[in-house]
């Protein structure tokens, strides 16, 4: 699919194909990775790349063009739960022209507001931006997801709310491989500035993302080793909540017990005491039963305190 864009006015205006400066290929078909391996001259192998969910960020310099290629989230759905996954875009920023390539529909310009946008390059970078912006909020969603999942752990008896866990911890150990790619490219970038082509306005831009990229991972490193750390103890808690129910599982056998055995022993085949002299001899049978259930829990209990 293509999208062809406009920078009018310092704001990005969606135009008819082929009138845009800025055009957007979503997982485009073997006719516009042909176009764009032909006609713009850039290469195959970096093409390629670009739609790889796995690759690394980083910037080539062509004759013609500067191919940076960048990690981004993606979008998360339904289907995905606890999963929080990764993708690539690669940008090829022509003189007068900038070609987007993504594997998937994502949101490129709803990141951050592309207001006072007046060149390619500042475009490229604020997309850039818009992507640790995304890394951010996810990893926000993710502090969130693993703060409820371990008051869940605190009662749960099985290993689903675990596993969920566990889930979450690849996905960081994901990011933090996505947000370190991304931290080579801008230092990159950063040092071929005068090659690439940045204003020093742009300059301005490229540093102000280099640090919020740098506070992105060291959160991700926190939260990643933090679900780490305490994950040991977080298992034991689950081990620990069975035992607690099996300890009561155990209490209730052994109340049940001990009326049983009242009762077995006055259920033989002979003849019951006070049967003859005392009509109501059952009801002796079932207080004595009680009785022994009574005395049993408060021993129990007893031995508890």
């Amino acid at each position: 699919m293509q999208k062809c864009y406009r920078l009018t006015n310092g704001k990005l205006v969606e135009v008819p194909e082929g009138d845009g400066a800025v055009t957007v290929f979503i997982n485009p078909t073997e006719a516009e990775k042909r176009y764009c391996v032909d006609n713009l001259k850039i290469d195959e192998h970096t093409f390629t790349s670009a739609l790889d969910p796995d690759e690394l960020s980083r910037v080539e310099f062509e004759p013609e063009h500067v191919a940076i290629i960048y990690s981004r989230p993606r979008i998360r759905t339904s289907q995905d739960q606890f999963v929080f996954r990764g993708g690539s875009v690669g940008a090829f920023a022509f003189k007068e022209r900038l070609v987007l390539v993504a594997a998937d529909d994502v949101p490129l310009f709803d990141s951050v507001p592309l207001t006072r946008v007046n060149s390619n390059l500042t475009l490229l970078l604020k997309l850039i931006l818009g992507a640790v912006v995304h890394f951010r909020d996810h990893l926000k969603s993710i502090s969130m997801i693993s703060d409820d999942l371990q008051r869940e752990i605190n009662t749960a008896m099985e290993n689903r709310h675990l596993i969920y866990l566990f889930t979450l911890e690849k996905s960081l150990v994901y990011y933090l491989n996505f947000i370190h790619s991304n931290s080579t490219l801008l230092e990159r970038m950063r040092n071929s500035a005068a090659r690439i082509g940045f204003t020093k306005d742009e300059l301005e831009i490229l540093d102000d993302i280099v640090i919020e990229n740098s506070q992105c991972m060291k959160q991700a490193e926190i939260f990643s080793n933090i679900i780490a750390s305490l994950m040991d103890a977080r298992a034991s808690i689950v081990g620990n909540n069975l035992n607690v129910i099996m300890r009561k599982l155990m209490l209730i056998t052994i109340a049940i017990m001990t009326p049983s055995l009242v009762v077995a022993l006055f259920s033989m085949n002979v003849a019951l005491p006070f049967q003859s002299e005392w009509g109501p001899a059952f009801f002796l049978i079932v207080g004595l039963a009680a009785i022994s259930a009574t005395a049993t829990l408060l021993l129990w209990g007893r031995r508890k305190t």
